[in-house]
């Protein structure tokens, strides 16, 4: 008996609905399919008996997706109907290759990447006003007036420096080729363990990206942050999730307990994908990053 399949659709994506009838034909062949939900539907309270959840859509829907079924615990597989294909690492061809063994009783190529798990806490208080998970990464934006902001950095309770400028990025090794490196921020291996901070038009020439381990416990205290009615800075998880902060606020961010499992395909490489999709070291107006073949 092969594998039982949570499936998971974004409708939105075109090319994702015209495949779905093969896609579910991929899946009865070698196993079946456990249930079928939308990539905007509710909160997900268990695995409906499946033991793999396979994301149909882009990478922003895989990285909304792994927030909504870390807690499942399962593999998941994404299969990319976006632009980019970074983190769906699989499109319809690849899965037609690979179905046999994914979904059937072969064994899965897997890799475990961290999460972020922030936390807000206002003032004085104990108790977080939000807490929100990030695959990619966790940003601090400045927003209207767009005035400068001010934050404090600590470091496992270590005080670190006051950092003024648009924001800060804190990012994981698998976002660091995300909003980071547009940031001026490292790549960094996705095998590390590691958290990227990364400063966003810092108003100092001495405030450069750090990495830091990945166990470390980071507080970023609002020192003056942009209060604006209907707007102001604001906390940002994976571009997608938006939370309002107050000079005042301390956010806590710390590895998540659970990682996301992500079922990798072995066509291809991560290094090899920086070079064809994000064009690592390609020249002006070149294409040589497809070298790779």
């Amino acid at each position: 008996m092969g594998r039982s399949v949570l499936l998971i659709v974004n409708r939105n994506k075109p090319g994702a609905a015209a495949a779905l009838d093969e896609v579910r034909r991929l899946i009865t062949t070698h196993g079946e399919v456990a249930d079928e939900l939308d990539a905007d539907g509710g909160p997900i309270m268990n695995a409906r008996g499946a033991d793999l959840v396979m994301v149909l859509g882009g990478d922003g829907t895989l990285l909304a997706q792994t927030r909504r079924c870390v807690h499942l615990d399962l593999p998941m597989l994404g299969v990319n109907f976006g632009n980019l294909g970074f983190l769906a690492e699989f499109d319809l061809n690849a899965l037609r290759r690979q179905a046999p063994d994914m979904l059937g009783a072969g064994d899965l190529h897997l890799c475990r990447r961290t999460m972020i798990r922030a936390a807000i806490h206002s003032g004085d208080e104990a108790n977080p006003r939000f807490e929100g998970l990030a695959l990619n990464d966790c940003a601090v934006a400045a927003g209207a007036p767009f005035r400068m902001i001010e934050i404090g950095l600590q470091f496992d309770g270590e005080a670190g420096p006051t950092f003024r400028g648009d924001g800060v990025i804190v990012s994981t090794p698998i976002g660091s080729t995300a909003y980071n490196v547009s940031a001026g921020g490292p790549i960094v291996s996705p095998d590390l363990d590691a958290l990227i901070v990364t400063p966003i038009a810092a108003h100092s020439l001495a405030f450069r990206p750090i990495v830091a381990p990945g166990d470390i416990r980071l507080e970023l205290t609002m020192l003056a942050a942009n209060q604006e009615d209907g707007a102001g800075t604001t906390l940002v998880l994976d571009g997608q999730v938006h939370t309002r902060l107050y000079t005042g606020d301390r956010i806590r961010l710390v590895h998540n307990d659970k990682a996301v499992q992500l079922v990798r395909n072995t066509e291809t490489t991560y290094w090899r994908t920086l070079l064809r999709k994000l064009h690592w070291a390609a020249t002006p107006g070149s294409h040589g990053a497809d070298k790779g073949g």
